[in-house]
């Protein structure tokens, strides 16, 4: 069994790095153990096959729909369009979810996770006595590294959707039948710590150029600052619900850690130059589109470490752009999400003095200089035009068989998307999907010191987030400064994969559940009809005004405590019976 899964293995990481000098020495179903533990190329095969975790969100790969969007939909970030499928991917967006029914997105999150931590087991089981471990040694120990960053990865993901689960460090097999408890919260965040230390002191510090994409120290120390950042959070209080040792985190050091966490990436002499500077928005969403010293983790969309996704439909041009562009615009942006933006002095939309204009001809102008790069709304320039969401415009539900994928809030993502590129046949060539960022470590040390009572150093390190996008440095104290840092995490954050899991643990319910709004363009002539557009010339109708309406509810989303964490998949339930399920499911 051992020799096919490593066979296996193998095959798959050299059909996708393209080397195939090692490969021409034997058939590629005869590879011993010896063969691959004396051989580092074979050796590195091994481990880059396991940075298949990091593809997505590790959840049920084998689902094409949850390749085209993130985490987003789930949260008030977004809403997905496409009602065929929509309930299917995530069913706790309409009180549906239940251990046998977890969606698309998590019907294999479990088991997708512990296969890829069967193979780190299996690596680092034979890595210590292995031959090149004497020929190679430096090698060897670096992918050891990687290998222990790869399993604290998979299990840091396994935490936060369930709580406390079953740690294994020793290899089992496909056919094995895993009838083990789950470990407490707190010893499966001492064991993820441990192993990212220890991965951390055998890495480089710093993977550029052609090394792009590969476990680094900062990947490792940046995982390490969440993780202790996300256990000091509330929903991991002992007062709070659920609790218990499946959620508990009761540490007295806890922010004292997370503080110093953040600390040490941000030491780090890489990181000394701070954050990027940018001229406008436009040189902002370049951040995203390219590698860049601020980038501490990420997967480029091509072959280097195994596959992320070469696909070029669920890259985020043709998953996220408007149908006037023939894109499908599968997440849009929801009016709830939108508000979040403050005006560029600073001042929330909601503050009188802020200078916010509701009117249809200003509602979008004057916004933090991130709402450009991020949002795209009636009248953004896009490739070379403005954005149509009027009715009848190029961009609307009227324009024909594309009408399944209007953006129904009336807004879609900007971010991420290569404007330099024609989708259709190209790539950008190394583009990052991003999983870690110098931005989040500050945000993470700026949360942590407010925690620790050092509100002048919490201002000071979200300011320089704010103050990068050209918001003014913030001033506020107590309660206030916290909404800010959380305010600041949202809108630096956005669509990264971590609102989701900022809600969950800060228990912000006011987010967390309710209507999802958005907003709706036309043109109206004098007797209040909508204006037709004229589709050789696209004037409209002379005389008409350019209108919108508030749409107060375009679903309600129940909220469950339960929710907090994915119940366990029956199944796993079923065949192990010393798992505990999940509360109050």
């Amino acid at each position: 069994m051992k020799k096919l899964i490593l066979a296996a293995i193998l095959i798959f990481g050299y059909m996708l790095s393209g080397c195939q000098d090692v490969l021409d020495t034997k058939p590629g179903n005869t590879y011993s153990e010896v063969d691959i533990y004396s051989n580092i190329d074979l050796t590195k095969r091994l481990v880059y096959y396991s940075y298949g975790a990091t593809d997505t969100w590790g959840v049920n790969l084998s689902q094409w729909w949850t390749r085209i969007i993130n985490l987003e939909c789930a949260s008030d970030e977004a809403f997905f369009h496409f009602k065929q499928v929509r309930y299917k991917i995530f069913p706790e967006t309409n009180g549906a979810l239940t251990p046998s029914n977890l969606g698309l997105a998590f019907k294999n999150s479990w088991k997708t996770y512990y296969s890829y931590i069967r193979s780190c087991d299996e690596f680092l089981d034979k890595i210590d006595d292995a031959s090149v471990m004497n020929t190679d040694k430096d090698m060897a120990l670096r992918l050891k590294g990687e290998a222990q960053f790869l399993r604290a990865f998979c299990y840091t993901k396994l935490v936060r959707y369930y709580g406390g689960v079953p740690i294994i460090e020793k290899p089992f097999t496909l056919s094995d039948t895993l009838n083990i408890p789950r470990n407490s919260y707190e010893e499966c965040i001492d064991f993820i710590v441990t192993q990212l230390d220890e991965a951390a002191a055998v890495l480089p510090e710093y993977c550029s150029g052609d090394e792009f994409g590969r476990v680094d120290q900062r990947a490792a120390l940046a995982l390490k600052a969440r993780v202790l950042l996300y256990a000091a959070s509330k929903l991991h209080d002992p007062s709070t619900v659920p609790n218990g040792p499946l959620y508990d985190y009761s540490k007295s050091s806890k922010w004292q850690d997370a503080s110093d966490a953040a600390k040490a990436v941000i030491d780090l002499p890489s990181n000394a130059e701070g954050l990027i500077q940018v001229a406008d928005y436009k040189e902002y969403k370049e951040l995203f589109l390219a590698p860049n010293k601020n980038i501490l983790f990420a997967r480029p969309f091509n072959q280097d470490y195994a596959t992320f996704s070469q696909d070029i439909y669920t890259l985020p041009d043709q998953a996220q752009s408007p149908i006037g562009f023939s894109g499908w615009g599968v997440s849009n942006p929801t009016q709830n999400f939108v508000d979040l933006f403050k005006m560029n002095n600073g001042k929330s939309i909601t503050d009188p003095t802020s200078g916010y204009d509701p009117s249809a001809e200003n509602i979008y102008k004057n916004r933090d200089m991130r709402f450009y790069a991020d949002i795209l709304y009636n009248g953004a320039e896009f490739r070379d035009r403005k954005i149509e969401f009027f009715r009848y415009g190029r961009d609307s539900k009227d324009i024909g068989d594309m009408a399944k994928h209007y953006c129904i809030t009336g807004y879609n993502m900007r971010k991420f998307i290569d404007e330099s590129i024609d989708f259709s046949t190209s790539m950008s060539p190394k583009r990052p999907y991003i999983m870690s960022r110098l931005a989040e470590i500050y945000l993470d040390y700026a949360e942590a010191e407010y925690h620790l009572g050092h509100e002048d150093i919490a201002r000071q390190y979200v300011s320089k987030v704010a103050e990068r996008a050209h918001q003014p440095a913030i001033t506020t104290s107590g309660e206030e400064l916290l909404e800010d840092i959380k305010n600041e995490r949202a809108i630096e954050l956005c669509y990264e994969g971590h609102r989701y899991f900022d809600l969950r643990r800060w228990m912000d319910t006011n987010h967390l559940g309710g209507d999802i709004r958005g907003i709706e363009w036309a043109y109206y002539k004098e007797d209040g009809s909508i204006a037709g557009i004229d589709p050789s010339t696209g004037e409209i109708e002379a005389g008409s005004t350019l209108k919108y309406t508030s749409i107060p509810k375009i679903e309600n989303r129940p909220w469950k405590t339960a929710y907090y964490y994915l119940p366990i998949p029956q199944g796993e339930i079923t065949k192990a019976n010393k798992l505990v399920q999940n509360y109050d499911y």
